[in-house]
């Protein structure tokens, strides 16, 4: 970044040939397109990190991107720099905050059931004591001869031990009804992090981690399944166009149709940028069927936020599907319905330009 900067400062107008001019407008405008990019994959990365808090990180770097895309100046280049390291900053303390939250979170909990532990400790130590006062003195019994003296005894001795069993009773339960709702909130807290953490941040379907975990689990479990991996055609011409808002919106809508489409028995992840994916619980015909179907009914028009008004925009996807072959691991099937896609891709693209 300072790079770039200071080479924008070197480049003054009317400094140098054309042809260098024009060749330095080519690297700057590399330079500031390389350095939005990684803007975004930062972004990208944040939810990944920590998926509480990385999404609002990952808006604020579009909308600088987004700004710094459309009026490349000195201005806006020293303010971007400085915001982005504002903006990185503030993120990683509060995510370090947001991660100490949980630690303390777990660590009360495991204060709670030591001090459970030791009350109910307490507890039996002092019943204990009780029914070994009420069991020596039924001992003592023994030298008694007055049987009216003995029976008066036995019953006194009775009633104590029967205090006590109540008492540990009522306060075991308590103490276990007390450990059983703390631990319940607790539990409460921790798959709803799980459930974040799960979910992708923008579009609300599974994380791409989720997905990978899935589909590890189908194959140590010796499942038959279907991977197809889905890119949304020329999706990249919205960002430019619209902007990443209006990207982000178009992927809301997308994901939206694709849940609309799948069976119950389905698994949809997004597996990063325009990229879905999903695991399919069958063989490969039946799994052929059903992304054609999908195809048909998530691909076709959508009205996205135009400069000045709602615009409606075609949009077309393609589809990889690969069925897992035993012994296969979960890179190689991948690859192989990546390869897949992009086959598809590279055979819509011909067809459109033929039918032009």
């Amino acid at each position: 970044m300072i790079s770039l900067k200071k080479y924008l400062d070197s480049t003054t107008p009317g400094s140098g040939s054309s042809s260098s001019m024009q060749e330095r407008d080519g690297i700057t405008s590399a330079a500031v397109a390389a350095y939005g990019s990684a803007l975004v994959a930062m972004g990208n990365c944040s939810i990944e990190a920590c998926p509480g808090l990385g999404n609002d990180l990952k808006q604020q770097l579009d909308n600088l991107n987004q700004n710094l895309s459309n009026n490349l100046s000195h201005e806006t280049l020293v303010t971007s720099n400085g915001k982005v390291q504002e903006k990185l900053e503030g993120w990683g303390r509060s995510t370090a905050r947001y991660y100490q939250q949980k630690s303390d979170e777990v660590r009360e909990l495991l204060l709670v059931m030591a001090r459970t532990a030791e009350s109910v400790g307490a507890r039996d130590q002092r019943c204990a004591g009780q029914i070994n006062d009420v069991t020596f003195r039924l001992t003592a019994i023994a030298s008694l001869h007055d049987l009216t003296e003995i029976r008066a005894s036995i019953k006194s001795s009775a009633a104590e031990l029967k205090t006590s069993i109540q008492r540990m009773t009522e306060e075991g339960k308590a103490a276990i009804d007390q450990l059983r709702e703390q631990v319940s909130a607790y539990q409460m807290k921790l798959e709803e992090a799980e459930e974040i953490a799960s979910r992708d941040a923008l579009t609300g379907l599974r994380s791409r981690l989720w997905v990978e975990n899935h589909i590890e689990r189908h194959i140590v479990g010796g499942v038959s399944f279907c991977v197809a991996v889905i890119d949304i055609d020329e999706f990249k011409k919205v960002n430019d166009e619209y902007g990443h808002l209006t990207g982000d919106d178009l992927l809301k809508q997308f994901s939206t149709e694709l849940l609309s489409a799948c069976r119950s028995t389905d698994m949809i992840g997004r597996w990063g940028g325009d990229e879905f994916i999903i695991v399919l619980d069958c063989a490969l015909s039946e799994a052929s069927a059903q992304t054609e179907r999908l195809s048909k009914w998530a691909c076709g028009n959508y009205t996205i936020s135009g400069k000045l008004s709602p615009q409606k925009l075609r949009v077309d996807a393609s589809i990889g599907l690969a069925q897992h072959i035993s012994g296969e691991t979960m890179k190689d099937l991948l690859a192989r319905a990546d390869a897949a896609m992009y086959e598809h891709k590279a055979a819509s693209k011909t067809d459109r330009s033929n039918s032009k």
